[in-house]
């Protein structure tokens, strides 16, 4: 009997998207597999943060589709996306955006009460398992940076979403808590089977993903394996 493939986590079809006469996206093509990591890297102005506003349905391109999941939401209203989004993506983004007049533990559940599905115990799972168990009901206010970010991936993660979209989740941060969030984010997304898409420019945390794209005058190229060790550290993360 065959086994069906399962539909990407995350799906960029063609993307083309312009701001006034400047062209940002050029038809950007792009899939992330459940369980996979892929880094997305390129200098400032390349078109990374329009391409992850289109994947995370915070906006809609001029042209193309996105998927998540094996659904097209590109064609979905504003409130259609949102919902959504509260159930598929999880969103990391290097300044946490943590809600300061609620608890972490009620920070992390914020997913599961926007989209009214998830089970409610499996948020202080996370927090247990990114070492904050204990302190559930404590403001934000009280954690430094490190612990922030760690609050921050348990949320995105809290919905059991289908895929992670991280912006720079550790540009913030210094190099020891740098590698401690990236490994949690990997090693819990993976566990979950979690697509997960990395814009960063952050060399060691790009060579743990399983693919490195670079994003280049709004298209997207693929480093070969011998072009990524050229450019990147021998060490990763999980060396």
């Amino acid at each position: 009997m065959t086994v069906p493939t399962p539909s990407p986590a995350l799906e960029a079809r063609q993307l083309h998207h312009a701001f006034g006469p400047a062209t940002v996206l050029h038809g950007v093509s792009l899939s992330v597999q459940p369980g996979e990591v892929v880094a997305v890297s390129g200098p400032s102005g390349s078109g990374k943060s329009t391409l992850l506003h289109l994947l995370g349905g915070l906006d809609v391109p001029q042209q193309g589709e996105v998927w998540w999941a094996g659904e097209r939401v590109d064609t979905l209203d504003t409130q259609a996306r949102a919902v959504r989004r509260a159930g598929r993506l999880g969103l990391v983004f290097q300044h946490h955006y943590l809600l300061e007049d609620l608890t972490i533990l009620q920070n992390v559940q914020v997913p599961l009460m926007l989209s009214g599905t998830g089970d409610p115990q499996h948020a202080q799972t996370l927090l247990k398992r990114v070492g904050l168990g204990e302190r559930s009901r404590e403001m934000p206010g009280v954690l430094s940076g490190g612990e922030r970010q760690r609050v921050a991936i348990a949320r995105a993660l809290a919905g059991q979403p289908a895929a992670v979209l991280a912006d720079e989740p550790t540009g913030s941060l210094d190099r020891a808590n740098a590698q401690r969030v990236a490994g949690l984010l990997l090693e819990l997304a993976r566990e979950q089977r979690a697509g997960v898409l990395l814009v960063t420019h952050d060399e060691s945390l790009a060579a743990s993903a399983d693919r490195a794209l670079h994003l280049l005058d709004g298209r997207i190229v693929e480093r070969t394996g011998e072009e990524a060790a050229g450019e990147r550290p021998a060490a990763t993360l999980f060396s």
